[in-house]
């Protein structure tokens, strides 16, 4: 009986860092979600640029595209990153039930969690750089002078480019 109190007791901690970093992930899902939907626009309008011969408008998406690229890809390393903390946590938590019984398997959850921790602190550490430099597109496009947004607000939903 003492050790089923103790194994539940080892199960609490990674179990609360597995719940915070389900969390995370479903956050870092939604802005990649953003990034993507953005990015799908983005190429929208430069193919509609294209198509109508305004050069400039297209060369300005194709560099947005390039930027939201490359916040794309820092999504996705601190998805990764993230997935990788979850399955290290979720390994500890079992590798501490059988530490109960095999004291190697104690040690090696304890490693294994040091490793999915590191693990997230590099996820959250992409994100945060991520973060950083969100608004920097939205600033570039605002001073771009390349962008024709469209005269009305009407014209701007028959668009639906932005």
């Amino acid at each position: 009986m003492n050790d089923i109190g103790r194994l539940f007791q080892a199960f609490v901690a990674p179990a609360i860092f597995f719940s915070a970093t389900a969390l995370f992930i479903l956050s870092i899902n939604v802005r990649l979600m953003g990034i993507v939907s953005r990015l799908r626009q983005y190429v929208r309008a430069r193919h509609e640029a294209v198509k109508n011969g305004r050069t400039a408008e297209a060369e300005a998406c194709t560099a947005q595209i390039e930027s939201m690229e490359q916040r794309a890809e820092m999504i996705r390393r601190t998805f990764l990153l993230s997935l990788i903390a979850l399955v290290g946590t979720l390994l500890s938590c079992l590798l501490l039930g059988f530490g109960l019984y095999w004291k190697l398997a104690a040690f090696a959850a304890a490693a294994v969690f040091v490793a999915a921790m590191i693990a997230l602190l590099a996820g959250v550490l992409f994100y945060i750089r991520e973060v950083t430099v969100a608004l920097s597109s939205v600033h570039q496009e605002a001073g771009d002078e390349r962008f024709e947004y469209p005269e009305s607000p009407a014209e701007m939903r028959d668009h639906s480019i932005f």
